[in-house]
């Protein structure tokens, strides 16, 4: 058998640094564009075109229609036979699906969901976080009117809702302030604070009475209360909230009557993480 030539120095040079410029070798950047094909399309974009889609993920429309090819052959997208407009189709749900099935603390927290909505007359809402926001992993619903329809796998940021508030209390103030900064606190109604400063006393206040609240700062009409729930480290995991409307709530009473079971429902879901 013929054995290949040692590589010359400056051969085994050229490899060290192409291999010191690539941020991870192990990184596939195939899978990062399909997972940006899948993310491009929302309520915003419920179909897009081949070209729409090269714009929204700056993919060239080569590398996006070879993307777009493959999700469609593999069944997570289907095109129109007549508009030629690529949408997403229900088999993309098993993935979000697979996460829900498999967290164990969705399952925990389940009964306590229900005795919160139960006993408060609310939906009751379960969300963990994900970079500057939080997103809804479990709900239980009343059959009281909601302004807001707000379903599983939504996110919303933490900078303007009572949940994120709650998980930020559970940090030091100097990670929780870096959190604050890196996000895009734009003003989502007239009563949203965008403030650091501003927000970072909302926290703290989190810290002293035990739950966090928001009016009116992310939906006009709706507003939340929400305590953070810890694992057996002590380490936070996410947090739950109700979310009473404006037209049956004020934030007086919603604080006096809903805080506590809220605080109650959040405290025995991290116990039952603890054992």
């Amino acid at each position: 058998m013929t054995s290949l030539p040692p590589a010359s120095p400056r051969t085994a040079r050229a490899d060290a640094a192409s291999d010191a410029e690539r941020p991870d070798p192990l990184f596939n950047q195939s899978l990062e564009k399909g997972l940006e094909v899948l993310r491009a399309f929302g309520a915003a974009h419920r179909t897009l075109t081949l070209p729409e889609l090269a714009a929204l993920t700056g993919m060239t429309k080569s590398s996006a229609q070879r993307t777009v090819h493959t999700l469609e052959c593999l069944g997570y997208m289907a095109k129109h036979p007549q508009t030629r407009r690529f949408r997403l189709t229900p088999k993309v749900m098993e993935i979000g699906f697979n996460y829900l099935a498999a967290d164990p603390l969705i399952a925990a927290a389940s009964p306590y969901l229900s005795q919160l909505a139960r006993d408060s007359g609310e939906t009751a809402n379960l969300t963990e976080p994900v970079g500057l926001e939080m997103v809804y992993v479990a709900q239980l619903m009343t059959s009281k009117y909601i302004p807001v329809l707000t379903p599983v796998g939504m996110r919303i940021p933490m900078y303007c809702t009572s949940s994120g508030r709650a998980y930020l209390s559970t940090l030091p103030d100097a990670e929780a302030i870096t959190l604050l900064e890196r996000s895009q606190r734009v003003a989502r109604t007239p009563a949203t604070l965008t403030e650091v400063q501003a927000i970072l006393a909302r926290v703290q206040s989190c810290r002293q009475f035990g739950f966090a609240v928001n009016e009116e700062e992310l939906f006009l009409g709706d507003m939340g209360l929400a305590a953070p729930i810890v694992d057996r480290q002590g380490m936070a995991v996410g947090a739950v909230h109700v979310s009473p409307p404006a037209s049956r709530w004020t934030m007086a009473e919603a604080q006096r009557k809903l805080a506590p079971l809220v605080i109650e429902c959040a405290r025995a879901i991290s116990l039952s993480l603890a054992h």
